[in-house]
């Protein structure tokens, strides 16, 4: 008996595995950062038409702005659906919100997302569950109908408190719309340090002369109002709405003004203040209007109230000064620090003593490094000194589009397997130092005028912020293979309501095909002015191919307008060329190729992130790729003439072209030569 027995509790056993097998728990899903733990069950969640979403009324002040912002963005998802936001306790296929300060097992930032008959977000912080709301909406990205959540319960965390990234908009103007959208670009990666570099200037080597080298200093200034870059800055009203748009996402904004070096829009302003020993980049350091000056300018940013610098930090710069100043270097740098802190703020600078030697005390403690090059600063040494830290070694995390230099993609693949911020160059720390507070990768804008779009730097960070978002959330805890990663990595974006990459999906390659019939005159004709036909899309990102039939009229204006988007403007007449171009933010490219009037032309255009090229009658004509500009001094930059290819409307709602046009298609990839050329037949 007991062996028939036991051999019953096998066969039962057996049969409940079978079953078991048979409807397996659901595996982790995949969002980036990865879920650093989960639990699968069996079964789907689903949204529901009429979806509840329930803040706990015990924590209603602290999370109804988390559910509100979630409900937002799932209507940019699925806005055909509605979503509510009541105080409460849930019901069956609600989502619930709740904190439990107390639970010293939720990490700081973390949380725990419970998937089952109802979807409950409990965190120790509201940043905890606003984190718990990009995972729901990266797993419905992923689901065709952005309906189904599979169940099961994750605990997320992050290893490392500063998730960051750097932006010189010194040397290159960025938009405001560009910084709001990457905040939440950001947030959706749970990236949350967004560094912003206010000035700096272009190298003289380039430009010849301290007069002619760029410079711009980028944000309102009243003390010193010739401070302010002329060709695009932000007031202070902008720059203190994008710190409250970071709060609602989870995203410190760290602004930076970087003194005594990349000081040119300084001493531009007032030239009294500017070295005469080491270039005007330079401060003089030696002359007490110096100190007075750039004391002013924190101190505008600084005191009141509500001052502009709402947050907890700000970065004071300090680097890359000539060291046979180390002395009075370390002076000016203890100097900034002690001045932002008497302001209630904690301080920021770059890695530079090591470079500067000498006796003068810097202050260390609660000061937080970035530790760029270890030959400018030591990580072990600056730790030693009480220093805490952010890994952000220039030759893996530094890009510089279009230099031929430090990298113009980063390398994600080494990154993802070798690097997470307790790596600092050649050295290396345990994961939970205590002083290394997280990691930062920067794009630097280098070569001032090299044509560079905001969607061409886009285009570099996105790729790195997903696998940087990865590693400095999850440290050395990578769940999947890089190649897996990668993979389906490209099925994310950049958030809900945006589509900075400017992808366009479909069946197949061809995603846009307007095809009139000129038989039956349904061609479309444009009449000039404010003449134009709206398409869905904005416009598409590389690759892409773009053709289009077209008959101008007679006596087209200089810079009529061909397709035309916020973003850039193809022309049928650039300028006083006469001939086919586009322009984007101020830059204006021409193809050598006037399109003929009165008769149809077969135009078109494919686009990657190396340039722009030109078939007409499906012959190659040229590729604007590869070429260089060159200064007065005869040194030479980059010229970048990549075109995001705009579509929101064919024509203009200004400077439209007189013709027709026909027989518009687009695809998301590059064709070959042969298919351009039976395009056009």
């Amino acid at each position: 008996m007991r062996i028939r027995k036991s051999l019953l509790a096998v066969i039962v056993a057996c049969s409940s595995f079978t079953a078991m097998a048979q409807e397996p728990v659901n595996p982790a899903p995949f969002v980036i950062p990865a879920l650093r733990e989960w639990q699968g069950a069996r079964g789907t969640f689903t949204l529901k038409d009429r979806q509840s979403i329930v803040v706990d009324p015990k924590y209603s002040n602290e999370l109804t702005a988390v559910a509100t912002t979630f409900a937002g963005d799932l209507k940019k998802m699925l806005p055909g659906n509605k979503f509510t936001v009541r105080n409460g306790k849930p019901g069956p296929g609600d989502i619930y919100f709740t904190l439990n300060p107390l639970d010293t097992a939720i990490q700081k930032e973390g949380y725990i997302l419970s998937i089952q008959g109802l979807i409950r977000i409990e965190a120790s912080q509201p940043v905890g569950a606003f984190w718990a709301t990009r995972s729901l909406l990266q797993i419905l990205e992923q689901d065709n109908q952005h309906k189904n959540i599979p169940m099961g319960v994750a605990k997320d965390y992050p290893q490392f408190a500063v998730r960051g990234f750097v932006l010189d908009c010194g040397r290159k103007f960025f938009s405001m719309d560009f910084l709001r959208n990457y905040v939440r670009f950001m947030s959706y990666y749970k990236m949350n340090d967004f560094h912003i570099h206010l000035n700096d200037n272009g190298f003289i080597t380039f430009f010849g002369d301290w007069d002619s080298t760029y410079s711009a200093f980028r944000l309102e200034n009243s003390t010193y109002p010739g401070l302010t870059a002329k060709d695009g800055s932000y007031t202070k009203k902008e720059f203190i709405e994008l710190q409250k748009l970071g709060e609602e996402y989870g995203v410190k904004i760290i602004p930076e003004i970087d003194v005594p070096a990349h000081s040119l829009a300084f001493t531009k302003a007032v030239p009294a203040i500017g070295s005469s020993k080491y270039g005007r980049d330079h401060l003089d350091l030696d002359n007490p209007l110096t100190y007075e000056v750039i004391d002013n300018v924190f101190k505008e940013y600084l005191q009141g109230p509500d001052p502009v610098f709402g947050g907890k930090e700000v970065h004071i710069g300090t680097d890359e000064y000539d060291k046979k100043e180390a002395e009075k270097f370390r002076a000016l740098t203890d100097h900034y620090i002690r001045l932002v802190e008497s302001y209630g703020k904690k301080v920021r600078l770059w890695g530079a003593l090591t470079h500067a030697p000498g006796s003068t005390p810097v202050k260390s403690e609660n000061v937080t490094m970035n530790l760029w090059y270890n030959g400018y600063a030591d990580p072990k040494e600056m730790l030693r000194l009480g220093y805490e830290a952010i890994s952000t070694p220039d030759d893996q995390l530094y890009i510089v589009p279009g230099a031929g230099y430090y990298n113009d993609y980063l390398n994600t693949r080494s990154l993802y397997h070798k690097w997470t911020p307790n790596v600092i160059g050649d050295q290396v720390f345990p994961e939970d130092h205590p002083k290394i507070r997280g990691g930062s990768f920067a794009v630097w804008n280098d070569h001032v005028g090299n044509g560079i779009t905001e969607k061409d730097v886009h285009h570099r960070v996105f790729p790195a912020m997903q696998a940087l978002a990865q590693k400095m959330w999850g440290g050395t805890d990578t769940t999947v293979s890089y190649d897996v990663f990668e993979a389906k990595s490209k099925q994310l974006g950049e958030g809900p309501g945006l589509n900075m990459m400017g992808r366009i999906r479909g069946k197949d390659s061809l995603v846009l095909d307007y095809t009139f019939d000129a038989e039956k005159d349904q061609v479309l004709e444009l009449k000039g002015g404010n003449s134009f036909f709206q398409t869905p899309y904005a416009g598409i990102g590389y690759d892409y191919t773009v053709s289009f039939s077209i008959k101008p009229g007679p006596g087209n204006a200089n810079d009529a307008v061909l397709f035309s988007s916020p973003d850039a403007v193809v022309k049928l007449k650039q300028q006083s060329t006469g001939k086919l171009g586009f322009s984007r933010e101020g830059y204006h490219y021409n193809f050598n190729y006037e399109v003929p009037e009165a008769r149809w032309t077969h135009i078109t255009i494919t686009g990657n992130n190396k340039g722009t090229i030109l078939y007409v009658n499906g012959q190659l004509v040229e590729k604007l790729e590869g070429a260089k500009n060159t200064f007065p001094n005869g040194k030479q930059i980059a010229k970048v003439q990549t075109l995001f290819f705009p579509l929101l409307l064919i024509g203009d709602r200004q400077n439209a072209f007189k013709g027709q046009l026909d027989n518009l298609k687009v695809f998301n990839r590059i064709l070959a030569a042969e298919d351009i050329l039976k395009l056009a037949r």
